[in-house]
C-alpha cells in the first residue's frame, strides 16, 4: 500500500524567502494494489505538488509517505515499484534518441514488444522512430509502457489525458482500467470530474491544499457532503442541455423534430 500520512508542503516566498506559502496541509490517504484513486481539484489546489512529493521530486515539509508500512529510505528501490506519467508526453522523451534506444536503457527483463502490445501499441509502428514522429496518444501509451517495463506496483498519473483528444482520452482511461485488473495501483490526478467518475474506485477532493471530501466514487458523486464538491459537480457541463444566458433552467441541447 502506498500511504500518505498528514503530508504538508510549505514554500518559502518573497524577498530572501521570508514569507511562507502553505501549498498542502495535513493530507492523508492511501492507494492499494488494484485500485484507482482520483485526486481532483482545480488549478492551484496542490494536487500536482502532492504527486511530485509522492514521486520524491519534492520533499514534504511535514508528514510521511510510506510504502507497505515502511518509510521510503532508498529512492532507487522506491522507483522500482512506483513511477509517474505526466501531462505533456512530447517533452518526456529525449528527442535525439529513437524509441527503441530509449526503452533499451531501462533495467528490465521484460520483452519490449509484449509490453508495447499490452498498452495497444504495434511495435512495428513505434520502434525505430523518434518521439516527434508519434501522435500524442501513442506517446502517452509509450510513457505508460516505459513504466511497465520496470514491473511497477503503483503509477502516479498526473493530468495524463489533458492534451489528448476525446477518443484517445477514453482509450488511455480504458488502458488504466485494464492495468488495474492486473493489480496496478493508480493515483489519477485530474481537474476533470467526469474522468474521475469514469475511472476511479475512490475519489479525493482537494481544495487549497486541504482534503475536503473523500470516499467511494459513487457516494461522493451521488451525495457530496461538502459545499465545494457540490459546486464542482454543478459546474460540469451536461450533454443533454445547453447554457442560456440569464436563465436558471436551460433547455434541451437538440430540439426534437
Amino acid at each position: 500500500m502506498l500511504e500518505l500520512s498528514q503530508v504538508g508542503k510549505t514554500y518559502r516566498v518573497g524577498t530572501f524567502g521570508r514569507g511562507e506559502l502553505q501549498a498542502v496541509t495535513d493530507v492523508s490517504f492511501a492507494v492499494s494494489p488494484g485500485e484507482i484513486v482520483s485526486l481532483i481539484g482545480e488549478s492551484g489546489s496542490g494536487k500536482s505538488t502532492l504527486g511530485r512529493m509522492i514521486l520524491r521530486l519534492l520533499d514534504p515539509t511535514s508528514g510521511t509517505i510510506s510504502l507497505d508500512g515502511a518509510p521510503i529510505v532508498s529512492v532507487h528501490d522506491f522507483y522500482r515499484r512506483v513511477q509517474g506519467v505526466f501531462q505533456d508526453p512530447f517533452s518526456s522523451f529525449n528527442p535525439i534518441f529513437k524509441v527503441d534506444r530509449i526503452l533499451s536503457m531501462l533495467p528490465s527483463s521484460r520483452d519490449v514488444r509484449e509490453v508495447l502490445a499490452s498498452v495497444g501499441l504495434d511495435s512495428r509502428q513505434v520502434l525505430g522512430r523518434y518521439a516527434h514522429q508519434l501522435s500524442g496518444g501513442q506517446l502517452q501509451r509509450l510513457m505508460i509502457a516505459r513504466t511497465l517495463l520496470l514491473d511497477i506496483d503503483y503509477l502516479v498519473a498526473d493530468e495524463i489525458t489533458s492534451m489528448l483528444d476525446a477518443s484517445t482520452r477514453i482509450e488511455v482511461l480504458n488502458l488504466l482500467g485494464e492495468l488495474r485488473e492486473q493489480g496496478l495501483g493508480v493515483l489519477f490526478i485530474t481537474h476533470d470530474l467526469s474522468l474521475g467518475h469514469y475511472i476511479s474506485d475512490r475519489t479525493i477532493i482537494l481544495r487549497r491544499g486541504v482534503v475536503v471530501e473523500a470516499g467511494a466514487t459513487p457516494a461522493v458523486y451521488a451525495d457530496p457532503q461538502h459545499e465545494y464538491t457540490r459546486m464542482l459537480l454543478n459546474s460540469v457541463p451536461r450533454l443533454d442541455s445547453r447554457w442560456v444566458y440569464g436563465e436558471q433552467t436551460v433547455g434541451p441541447a437538440v430540439k426534437p423534430r
